[in-house]
């Protein structure tokens, strides 16, 4: 079976193309299923033609234990009360602090128009010549030339999510999904341009000074941006969250308690380390 599965005529073929070749000439050597296993014992089960063996992308994996070191970014559709017609909604974000860095609002989506909103984020934030990954799906805007063009020049190093995986950039989904879904979010489409922007200044100012994330233990991305231990940060008073927190822990205080944990970005599974410490 192997020396028939391995000659030319059959090199690139799978099982289940040989055994009706091999009908068509009214030989029957074996069964598609022992050939499969055959093939199988002997590691020429893969495929044995010219092309090359399918990849499997590697989950882009990042660690933040403050802020400005790990950003993600992505541009979502606002709509307008013209039908087919939208606004871009630029929006870069801390992904250890949740702080929306840099924002901006235009009537079209080009990579030009995203280098300059980086470079601007940069600029504020006091970035430079610090490092800094920069997170985003595969966009023609996020891939564009001049977008990776401004990130080479800051420094910044790009980070994409895999193909075809909706989840690898998951803080700037859900962060989109919190501005559609919120009370300020307005019950009709905008009328202009000026109009959309204004929202978004008002949704940032809120999300970044008022909203009390989840994901970082209840405090402000503002707050958390600033560097300020979470067990600090109260919502009525600073003695009002500590003594809750006492009590509701009263004998069962952890080690670090209140500290800022890391963030990690696309984590590595078990399986993923399991696989990479076999291979080594």
């Amino acid at each position: 079976m192997l020396a028939i599965a391995n000659q030319p005529a059959h090199a690139s073929l799978a099982p289940h193309q040989i055994v009706p070749r091999l009908a068509d000439q009214g030989v029957y050597v074996a069964s598609e299923s022992t050939f499969y296993r055959v093939l199988k014992a002997a590691n020429q089960q893969h495929g044995r033609g010219r092309a090359r063996r399918p990849s499997r992308r590697v989950v882009t994996t990042h660690r933040a234990d403050g802020p400005n070191q790990l950003w993600c970014w992505d541009i979502t559709w606002l709509p307008t009360t013209v039908k087919g017609q939208f606004y871009y909604w630029y929006m870069m974000k801390d992904v250890y602090s949740r702080k929306l860095v840099a924002n901006e609002v235009h009537a079209s989506e080009s990579s030009e128009l995203a280098a300059r909103l980086l470079v601007s984020g940069c600029l504020r934030e006091g970035l430079a010549g610090r490092p800094l990954v920069l997170h985003s799906d595969n966009g023609a805007a996020m891939k564009g030339s001049t977008m990776l063009a401004a990130m080479q020049n800051l420094g910044v190093m790009p980070s994409f999510s895999r193909p075809r995986v909706s989840n690898d950039n998951a803080h700037a989904e859900t962060l989109f999904r919190t501005a559609k879904y919120c009370p300020l979010w307005p019950q009709k489409p905008f009328d202009t341009l000026d109009e959309a922007r204004a929202w978004v200044q008002r949704f940032v100012q809120w999300y970044n000074e008022e909203h009390r994330h989840s994901g970082i233990r209840y405090v402000t991305p503002a707050q958390r941006h600033r560097g300020k231990r979470l067990s600090c940060c109260s919502i009525a008073s600073r003695s009002t969250r500590r003594r809750a927190n006492e009590s509701r822990n009263a004998g069962h205080a952890k080690p670090g308690t209140g500290r800022c944990p890391a963030v990690w970005l696309n984590p590595e599974r078990e399986v993923d380390r399991g696989q990479k410490r076999k291979a080594a």
